[in-house]
């Protein structure tokens, strides 16, 4: 691991504990450094990879890690900015005002923090995960620019700056959907999660499945792979449709020489999730200039 001092006087081995991994989390020795880096720098860790690498996963293996709380902001096509830090409830003043008891004119009574302004206001250093960030419009990123890079912000109702009490660790995902902007990219720590090699993918398998059947593991893993290699699949399977192929397979009780694409694979629909994939593949898919159809 990358033992990077910073001007912090912590390295990025030690920064904040340290991450290497959780009990249900592979991660390569590049990932662990990436995290540890982006904590000891203090910067965003700007996670990309394609579907079914762990990019979610991830914020959830670095709180429970560290011990740390872990905070989503699920982003969505009309997500703005501003919803990740306040909202003021004029709809309940309104109705207090009208039918209620106490003093309305306690504005900060009516804020109400999103997920950004629930992290800043932790007495502890939590973990807050941005999830895929390119969803939202193209103005987004630049628009909490300031807030992540100087960890506060200020409500106008109330003339108050929200700072943070500690500065939390921000882990955002993005699938490529949308370039992100330059200014942006230059705030993060950017790591790309490669999709698994075949033995580090038995590694994770292993993880979830300690007492998988070896011969069943690995007559699985040989198809799995196999699939992967077809040419032209509009959504190849990821790891998390990998375990749940094998959980439908242990499960049916399905033997490993049953796993070949002559008697034609069980359980396609678990791996792939496109009609035109699965004609592709069971039409006998191209598999590095060579042909072999699926029944």
């Amino acid at each position: 691991m990358v033992t990077e001092r910073t001007d912090k006087g912590m390295t990025a081995g030690n920064a904040a504990g340290g991450f290497q991994g959780s009990s249900d989390y592979v991660a390569s020795e590049e990932l662990m450094s990436a995290v540890n880096i982006a904590i000891a720098l203090e910067k965003p860790l700007l996670i990309k990879g394609e579907p079914g690498t762990g990019k979610t996963m991830l914020a959830r293996a670095i709180s429970d890690a560290l011990g740390k709380e872990l905070i989503i902001w699920n982003i969505k096509s009309t997500t703005k900015a501003k919803d990740g830090l306040y909202l003021y409830d004029t709809v309940q003043r309104l109705y207090d005002s009208q039918f209620g008891e106490g003093d309305v004119s306690d504005i900060g009574a009516y804020i109400r923090y999103g997920k950004l302004g629930e992290a800043f206001r932790s007495d502890a250093q939590a973990v807050l995960l941005i999830d895929e960030i390119d969803k939202a419009d193209l103005e987004f990123p630049n628009d909490l620019l300031w807030e992540l890079d100087q960890m506060e912000f200020y409500i106008p109702e109330t003339k108050e700056t929200v700072a943070a009490k500690k500065r939390p660790i921000v882990i955002i995902t993005s699938n490529a959907e949308k370039e992100l902007p330059d200014a942006f990219l230059r705030r993060c720590i950017f790591h790309y999660i490669e999709f698994p090699t075949q033995e580090k993918m038995e590694e994770i398998v292993r993880v979830h499945y300690p007492d998988i059947e070896a011969h069943l593991l690995a007559q699985a893993m040989e198809e799995f792979y196999r699939i992967r290699s077809v040419r032209d699949l509009q959504k190849k399977p990821g790891t998390s449709e990998l375990l749940d192929w094998l959980r439908a397979l242990m499960l049916s009780g399905i033997s490993p020489e049953r796993l070949s694409a002559e008697l034609g694979l069980p359980h396609l629909g678990v791996l792939l999730k496109k009609d035109r994939d699965i004609d592709t593949v069971r039409g006998g898919g191209s598999f590095d200039g060579r042909s072999r159809g699926f029944y």
